[in-house]
C-alpha cells in the first residue's frame, strides 16, 4: 500500500513540473482575444495598409521590430521602450537599432491607438507586433498563419543584452547559429526566418565592407556575384553616406516570394549573413537553401512554423509585466 501511496505521489509531482513547464506557451492562444477584442487583427491591417501607401519599407521595418524584440528578454515589447532618464535605458539606442535601423515605432503606435480606441486595456504591445508582422507578410503576398496570443508587456528593457544578442549583417555562420540556438531556434528556424530578407531594404553601412575591404583584405567579398558587387558598389561609393539604402532582394524587393534564396544561389546575397547561408561549405544551412529555393511552398509553411515559434521566446503571461496603454513607456 505504501508503495502505491509513493508512487502516485512520484506520478503527482511529475505532472505538476510538466504542467508548469508547459504553462506559458498554452496560455498563448489564437482565440484569446476573441471575447475582448475579436477585430484586432482588422485593426492591425487596416493601419499598415495605410501606412504602406506612403512607405513601402514598413512592413518590412514591423516584423523587423518582432524579431529584435524576441531575440532580448522574450517577445515582451521591451524594444518599444523611450528611455526615460532613470530606470529605462532603451534597446532603441541598442546598435542593432540605432541610427533608425529600427524603424516604424510611429506605425506601432498608431496601431496601438486604434486598437485602444476600440478596446481600452486589452491588447498589449507585444501582440501587436505579433500581429503586425503576420499582416506585414501577408499583405505583401506570403503567407498566413494563426498568431498566438495572450503575451503581456515588460516594465524594463536591456540595452546591453540588445547588443549582443541580435544577429548582425557582419556575423559568420558559427555565431548566428548560436544566436539563434540561444534563444532556442534550431538551424531551420534560422534559415527559414532569414527569408523575411526577400523583402525590405538595408543601409550601405551594414554591407559595405563587403564591397571594398573584406575581412580587411582590401578586397571584395570574393562570394559577391561580379555584376552585382558593380552595381552596388555604384549604390553604396566608398566613403560615402553609409545611410543610403537598397533593397535586399533586387528581383522582387517588395514582395515576399521565395527569390531571396535563388538570389543567395547566384551569391547575390545583400548581407554578409544571408550569403553564408549559401556559401559556407559542408554547412547545413545550404541544403536548406536549395530546398527554399526550389519549393515556395515549402518555405512558406516552413517559414509560418518558425514565425509561431519566435513568437514563443520567453512572452510575459498571466500576471506578469502589464498592457501598457503607451507601447513607449510604462504605465
Amino acid at each position: 500500500m505504501a508503495a502505491t501511496t509513493l508512487g502516485i505521489i512520484i506520478k503527482l509531482f511529475f505532472f505538476i513540473i510538466f504542467f508548469l513547464s508547459e504553462s506559458t506557451e498554452a496560455q498563448l492562444s489564437a482565440t484569446f482575444y476573441s471575447n475582448t477584442c475579436s477585430n484586432v487583427s482588422a485593426i492591425v491591417s487596416s493601419v499598415i495598409q495605410q501606412a504602406s501607401r506612403n512607405d513601402p519599407r514598413i512592413g518590412a521595418s514591423l516584423i523587423r521590430l518582432h524579431f529584435h524584440d524576441c531575440f532580448v528578454n522574450g517577445c515582451d515589447g521591451s524594444l518599444l521602450l523611450d528611455n526615460n532618464g532613470t530606470t529605462i535605458v532603451s534597446e532603441k539606442d541598442a546598435a542593432p537599432n540605432a541610427n533608425n535601423s529600427a524603424r516604424g515605432f510611429d506605425v506601432v503606435d498608431n496601431i496601438k491607438s486604434a486598437v485602444q480606441s476600440a478596446c481600452p486595456g486589452v491588447v498589449s504591445c507585444a501582440d501587436i507586433l505579433a500581429l503586425a508582422s503576420q499582416a506585414a507578410v501577408s499583405m505583401a503576398g506570403g503567407p498566413t498563419w494563426n498568431v498566438l496570443l495572450g503575451r503581456r508587456d515588460s516594465r524594463n528593457a536591456n540595452q546591453g543584452l540588445a547588443n549582443t544578442a541580435i544577429p548582425a549583417p557582419f556575423d559568420g555562420l558559427t555565431n548566428i547559429t548560436s544566436k539563434f540556438s540561444n534563444v532556442g531556434l534550431n538551424v531551420n528556424d534560422l534559415v527559414a526566418l532569414s527569408g523575411a530578407h526577400t523583402f525590405g531594404r538595408a543601409r550601405c553601412a551594414t554591407f559595405s565592407s563587403r564591397l571594398y575591404n573584406f575581412g580587411n583584405t582590401g578586397q571584395p567579398d570574393p562570394t559577391l556575384n561580379a555584376t552585382y558587387l558593380a552595381t552596388l558598389q555604384q549604390t553604396c561609393p566608398q566613403n560615402g553616406p553609409g545611410s543610403t539604402v537598397t533593397n535586399l532582394d533586387p528581383t522582387t524587393p517588395d514582395g515576399f516570394d521565395n527569390n531571396y534564396f535563388s538570389n543567395l544561389q547566384g551569391n547575390n546575397g545583400l548581407l554578409q549573413s544571408d550569403q553564408e547561408l549559401f556559401s559556407t561549405s559542408g554547412a547545413a544551412t545550404v541544403a536548406l537553401v536549395n530546398t527554399f529555393s526550389s519549393n515556395q511552398a515549402t518555405f512558406f509553411q516552413n517559414f509560418a512554423q518558425s514565425m509561431i515559434k519566435m513568437g514563443n521566446i520567453s512572452p510575459l503571461t498571466g500576471s506578469n509585466g502589464e498592457i501598457r496603454s503607451n507601447c513607449r513607456r510604462p504605465n
